[in-house]
């Protein structure tokens, strides 16, 4: 092809004109240099950008009973009177944590 021509003939000539052109020049090396710079570039992994999770720090599953434990350890932990729950501001984030899960 031409392209192979000019990169065994004329490899300096042509590189001369694409510099004073400003052109891209399209001999294959080059070419190929170019595509190594841009995929040095480019992210090949998202093992940097992501950090492993250990099996055990996963949460456990909702149930009624964790979630019973859960606030009633959030009553003790927080010095909350028992009647806490029955205040309308704590029933009213309770249903909107429910329905966020909906």
């Amino acid at each position: 092809t031409l392209r192979r021509h000019m990169a065994a003939r004329h490899k300096g000539l042509y590189r001369g004109w694409c510099k004073s052109a400003d052109f891209l020049s399209m001999l294959p090396e080059d070419a190929k240099a170019r595509r190594k710079e841009r995929d040095s570039k480019e992210q090949t992994q998202l093992e940097n950008h992501f950090q492993r999770v250990n099996p055990g720090d996963k949460p456990a599953p909702y149930s009624d009973e964790l979630f019973k434990e859960a606030l009633i350890r959030w009553l003790i932990e927080t010095d909350q009177p028992v009647a806490a729950f029955e205040h309308p501001s704590f029933q009213n984030m309770i249903n909107l944590a429910f329905w966020a899960t909906r």
